[in-house]
């Protein structure tokens, strides 16, 4: 027991003796004391240019159909058919439904009928003042006008309109081409007429309609660019122009405009979308986002010098889009930014003013 005790004790003092008496690493100096050799923080840059930049206004909007027409028949009966489903296109003029009303029918027909009786006493009563029965061409025209009312044939032919105009109320037929939607009745359910039977949805363009703020109004112009990403699938982008603008500000400081954007058939008629309305300024110092960060609560990018460090520069940011800032210098802190420098676009969250860095292969 005691033999193994010593045996312990020899080896932790061999151990200690090496430890203290072994080579320094080279992060020792003379004195024993631990050195850190300074980081190098690995970068990368750009050449800073002047470029064209998209200013961006963003805003949330809804869409609608260029075209579209809640559809009522001009009349109440039962539902005869229905030619068309939600979601079916149809042409302008094509038959959508038909109701039921025979009485209509018998209406115009007894309109026909009435007509060709008072044609019949038209023509005896032109033939009573000398002419020949069917003559109504070389008969005067005050002769032929009191001939029309004396004989019914004024009044019959006005029935015979109103019948048809009634009869054409029991045919719902599509006013432009469209898709049909909102269809709730059936074959044989009764039509009251209180409600709509369907709308035509005319989707091949849709508008958006966003608002913006007062202070944003003179970005805007007619004709401009607009991108369109639907909620409901953000990873799709249309674009489209602006076709209007409302030249008033309502209670909440906001103006109304409205855009017109293509529709590949994956867009619908009340839609939420984010717009984003861009405009080209030439000549601006643009970089990206990232090449910004906070120092003292304001905003400064860094510059790579020949000599490897990266030099602290306060900036102004003019304006702003989804991926790029246009700076200037900021003067007020004896800051200067010119063409051609070289600024750090990444690595540069925990850099100091003279850190040295070298630029990434």
């Amino acid at each position: 027991m005691r033999s193994r005790s010593l045996a312990i004790c020899a080896l932790a003092a061999a151990m200690a003796l090496t430890s203290c008496g072994g080579k320094k690493t080279s992060e020792e100096g003379r004195d024993g004391k631990l050195q850190y050799s300074p980081q190098v923080n690995e970068v990368e840059v750009i050449t800073l240019e002047r470029a064209d930049f998209a200013r961006q206004l963003l805003s949330n909007g809804k869409l609608a159909a260029s075209k579209k027409s809640a559809l009522l028949f001009g009349t109440s009966g039962k539902i005869a058919s229905i030619n068309v489903k939600n979601g079916g296109v149809v042409g302008a003029g094509a038959t959508i439904a038909t109701l039921d009303r025979p009485d209509l029918k018998l209406a115009l027909e007894s309109a026909e009928i009435a007509l060709k009786k008072a044609e019949i006493d038209l023509y005896d009563f032109l033939a009573g003042q000398g002419y020949s029965a069917r003559d109504t061409v070389s008969a005067p025209k005050e002769l032929m006008e009191a001939g029309k009312m004396r004989s019914g044939f004024t009044s019959a032919l006005n029935n015979l309109s109103k019948a048809r105009y009634d009869i054409s109320g029991t045919a719902l037929k599509a006013p432009f081409h469209g898709r049909v939607a909102d269809v709730k009745l059936r074959r044989y359910d009764q039509y009251t007429g209180s409600e709509p039977f369907c709308t035509i949805i005319d989707d091949r363009a849709l508008d958006v309609d966003f608002t913006v703020m007062e202070s944003e109004y003179s970005f805007l112009s007619i004709g401009l660019p607009v991108k369109i990403r639907p909620f409901a699938d953000e990873g799709k982008e249309y674009t489209g122009k602006i076709t209007g603008i409302n030249p008033s500000v309502d209670a909440k400081g906001q103006i109304s405009v409205r855009a017109q954007v293509a529709n590949d058939g994956s867009l619908i008629d009340g839609m939420n979308v984010k717009v984003i309305v861009e405009r080209m300024i030439p000549g601006q110092l643009v970089v990206p986002r990232s090449a910004v960060v906070i120092r003292d609560n304001l905003d400064v990018l860094f510059t790579y010098t020949p000599d490897g460090r990266a030099h602290w520069t306060y900036v102004k940011i003019l304006y702003s889009n989804g991926d790029s800032h246009v700076v200037t210098a900021n003067t007020d802190r004896n800051a200067t930014l010119n063409e051609g420098d070289q600024v750090i676009v990444s690595g540069n969250l925990n850099l100091a003013d003279n850190s040295e860095v070298t630029i990434k292969e």
